[in-house]
């Protein structure tokens, strides 16, 4: 929830300039904003933490030169059995690798863009099937600080709970969201369920494991990164309502419910009063989860 008080002093102050109403008009909007980031930080952070395997490198904004890695996030999507062609699957970057994107000749030149929208409005467009987004809430990760873990049995192709030992914790281990690869095996696997001891199992998203691999082999966490995600609508659920009040209600003098007409997103706007104040305030009540891990990949950054 976002508050925001109003004394009566402070109405007669705006009333002499641009005017309360516009005022907090422009409040409720800002806090409406602020609450969407709120949801898009839980949605990014269970994206990050659920998704199945990750392409590019760490620490390298992708689209430096050329858009390829679009089609290499697709292709795993696509391997894990995803639908590929219903709409429904998105490709959201953070602000640095949208701005590559944007530089890109072949997209700005409109007779091989095929329009000149990404040229003179900036909106990135659809790619190969995915359709671009950009979030400043996309999340950075730091690497678990985990080194020296090893399979404690030779792991079965598919295999999504990993046993582990002979590790060093080194206070962290390894956490969810780390990107981790194994000997003779060049997938990057992203950990869904982390690790804080010498030995254990961690736990990876389906498909599983894409090799067959062997007792002993190490296993290595790679570098920290900014997590980019491609990933299918049904694969991440947000649920939002109203927050629930007593039975009777509460002491708010006034309450609407505003629905966002583009993300179907419900805010409560209640109206409270007090001696020589009021207050607004904007709320929403949600939670996220991440259903379908293998319809969720990450392009490093």
């Amino acid at each position: 929830a976002v508050q925001i008080p109003f004394t009566g002093e402070d109405v007669l102050h705006l009333n002499n300039g641009v005017g309360y109403e516009t005022v907090y008009g422009d409040m409720i909007a800002q806090a409406m904003r602020a609450l969407t980031n709120e949801m898009e930080v839980e949605i990014a952070t269970q994206a990050k933490n659920s998704a199945s395997r990750a392409f590019g490198t760490a620490g390298t904004t992708p689209f430096a030169s050329n858009f390829n890695e679009v089609a290499e996030i697709r292709q795993i999507l696509v391997d894990n059995g995803m639908p590929p062609n219903d709409g429904q699957v998105s490709l959201v970057l953070n602000t640095l690798a949208g701005t590559n994107l944007r530089q890109l000749a072949s997209l700005q030149s409109v007779n091989q863009a095929g329009n000149d929208t990404l040229l003179r409005q900036g909106t990135l467009l659809d790619l190969q099937g995915l359709a671009v987004r950009e979030s400043a809430q996309v999340q950075a990760h730091t690497k678990g600080a985990g080194t020296g873990y090893d399979f404690n049995e030779d792991p079965a192709l598919g295999e999504t709970t990993i046993t582990l030992d002979g590790g060093t914790v080194n206070t962290t281990g390894i956490k969810a969201g780390d990107v981790v690869t194994f000997a003779g095996d060049s997938n990057k696997y992203v950990v869904n369920t982390g690790l804080t001891a010498t030995s254990g199992d961690i736990v990876i998203s389906s498909p599983g494991l894409r090799v067959d691999n062997a007792s002993g082999h190490e296993m290595t966490i790679g570098d920290s990164y900014t997590a980019n995600m491609a990933f299918h609508r049904r694969a991440i659920e947000l649920a939002v309502r109203a927050p629930a009040v007593p039975e009777g209600g509460d002491n708010a003098d006034d309450a609407i419910t505003v629905q966002d007409p583009n993300s179907g997103i419900v805010y409560e706007v209640r109206f409270y009063k007090g001696y020589r104040k009021a207050m607004i305030e904007v709320a929403v009540a949600f939670g996220v989860k991440a259903w379908k891990g293998d319809f969720i990949a990450t392009l490093l950054g």
